[in-house]
């Protein structure tokens, strides 16, 4: 197969534990100094907002969802193998060691890597909407703020008894 029509996945690397933004921030700028943004699309290190009470104040903190591991979205080559593979704090490929595997279609999409996003959406501020996908999955909240360009909705969830902001991708929302 030529390597030039051959079609950018997402893989799964592995990277010592707490490396996991640094790797990603390594990776971007060897992509960028090496002009591969068509090679290595995308990395992401999936988090999501949790409360934490600290000093009886609770507030918003970032959490890992995969702690040692970033999310790579590439045309697997040797030369992007390499790269990434020899990023300072990547450990490898999740897949046996001679061929890593790509996630599935359907894993992206359970894991919330990836959602296409309607461009118009069939609720407005004020209304409630069902989080079909993510970790907030199956709660629902009041539509706060709609971000278009950027693809998100701002919500608020009640969760244990408490009002909790949430940001969203709009693909992850539905109306009741």
């Amino acid at each position: 197969m030529d390597e030039q029509n051959r079609e950018a996945l997402w893989y799964v690397v592995h990277t010592y534990s707490g490396y996991e933004n640094k790797v990603a921030q390594d990776l971007g700028t060897m992509v960028e100094n090496r002009h591969l943004q068509d090679m290595i699309c995308d990395i992401k290190v999936p988090v999501e907002l949790v409360p934490e009470i600290k000093d009886g104040q609770e507030r918003m903190v970032e959490r890992k969802l995969f702690p040692g591991y970033v999310l790579v979205k590439m045309v697997m080559t040797d030369e992007t193998w390499y790269i990434v593979r020899n990023t300072r704090g990547c450990t490898g490929f999740v897949g046996p060691a001679s061929k890593p595997v790509p996630l599935t279609n359907e894993e992206v999409e359970r894991m919330g890597v990836e959602t296409q996003a309607p461009l118009t959406v069939d609720f407005k501020v004020g209304d409630t909407v069902q989080i079909t996908s993510g970790p907030l999955e199956g709660f629902m909240g009041l539509v706060e703020e709609i971000d278009l360009a950027g693809f998100k909705v701002k919500l608020k969830v009640n969760m244990f008894g408490r009002e909790t902001p949430a940001e969203l991708e709009l693909g992850q929302v539905e109306l009741l």
